[in-house]
């Protein structure tokens, strides 16, 4: 960790030349330092929903020595800083990563960071996440009970009995999220059908379980074509159950599955959630800044979008909205020069 506090405050300083200055945060002369700085971002599967995502981030906000595209100072991150997309055991993991120190920043919902701020659900034994500082709100998440086309699962309390996979593996959030949801509905007992036998979609498609329930932005590639091939159909989460899930799960709200995003449906009523960018709060001001400010370049904006929809929906506008745990000091900089918060 020194070394590498090292190469931040040498990149953090500055660099006087015959010809100009190059300042972190500020312009970029005609040299910059040639040390490189590594930035992990935590996602989850190399299916997952995250994994994409992060190495879009990386892709616009990695600032390489000899670059063209970076010598522009907003449109990369600080000069050296080299951002990577690792895998991981998913939203719990990343945020126990970062609170450890283990990993630089990580993805992860706000329901999720609000459970390990208050030491509860995922994090009980643990305890609370005292470190956790936001990057960014990035895009909306719905929550999808896909169930079998030919079952008579026509609402969420025609669980009960049935075989179901719940996303997430024990001591994950989307566990606990998904118990969460049973509860509200008063679910009694189902064939609860282990994460780790194998992908939801293709159990369904085999017709070894009955349903599934993730969170995930949408449109999902694997639904998709499950509804596509009527192998799959959506069940709404609304009613008294969403009502009852909405007074006891922090950051959830009621949501809509728009009309047209999968084949033949309208809109489907269920719950969602906002994914965020999260960091430690040790990480230094200069560097957080840099990476934010890249973030929101208006020339990144196509290259996110084209790394996946849900990056394409990373928005200034609502990035330092309502945030689960405080915002990280270097990107509260950034808003507050944007002019998005006070």
């Amino acid at each position: 960790m020194s070394q590498r506090i090292a190469a931040l405050l040498a990149l953090a300083g500055f660099v006087l030349t015959v010809t100009g200055v190059w300042l972190w945060g500020g312009n970029v002369g005609p040299q910059a330092p040639s040390s490189r700085v590594s930035f992990q971002i935590a996602t989850g599967s190399t299916g997952s929903l995250y994994f994409p995502v992060g190495q879009a981030l990386a892709g616009v906000i990695s600032h390489p020595p000899g670059v063209g595209r970076c010598e522009t100072a907003t449109v990369c991150g600080p000069a050296g800083v080299i951002l990577s997309a690792r895998t991981s055991e998913g939203a719990a993991d990343n945020l126990r990563s970062i609170d450890q120190g283990l990993v630089d920043s990580g993805l992860s919902e706000g329901d999720v960071i609000a459970a390990a701020v208050r030491g509860q659900g995922a994090f009980r034994r643990s305890g609370k996440a005292t470190h956790l500082r936001i990057i960014a709100s990035l895009f909306d998440e719905q929550a999808h009970l896909v169930v079998a086309a030919k079952s008579n699962i026509q609402a969420v309390g025609d669980l009960r009995g049935k075989r179901v996979m719940l996303g997430g593996m024990e001591n994950t959030g989307a566990i606990f999220r998904a118990r969460a949801i049973l509860s509200a509905y008063r679910v009694g007992r189902i064939r609860l059908v282990p994460f780790e036998t194998g992908n939801a979609a293709q159990l369904l498609r085999e017709g070894k379980i009955d349903a599934f329930l993730t969170m995930t932005a949408a449109p999902l590639d694997s639904v998709y074509d499950l509804i596509d091939q009527n192998i799959g159909r959506l069940v709404p989460l609304d009613g008294a159950g969403r009502e009852r899930l909405l007074k006891t799960t922090p950051q959830l709200r009621a949501a809509l599955i728009p009309a047209g995003l999968y084949p033949r449906i309208g809109a489907v009523e269920t719950v969602g959630v906002r994914a965020y960018w999260v960091t430690r709060d040790d990480e230094p001001d200069p560097l957080v800044y840099g990476i934010t400010r890249a973030m929101f370049h208006p020339a990144n904006r196509a290259a996110l979008a084209e790394g996946h929809h849900g990056a394409g929906q990373i928005s200034l506008h609502l990035a330092a909205q309502n945030p689960p745990a405080p915002l990280h000091s270097g990107a509260a900089r950034f808003y507050r020069e944007a002019g998005v918060l006070n």
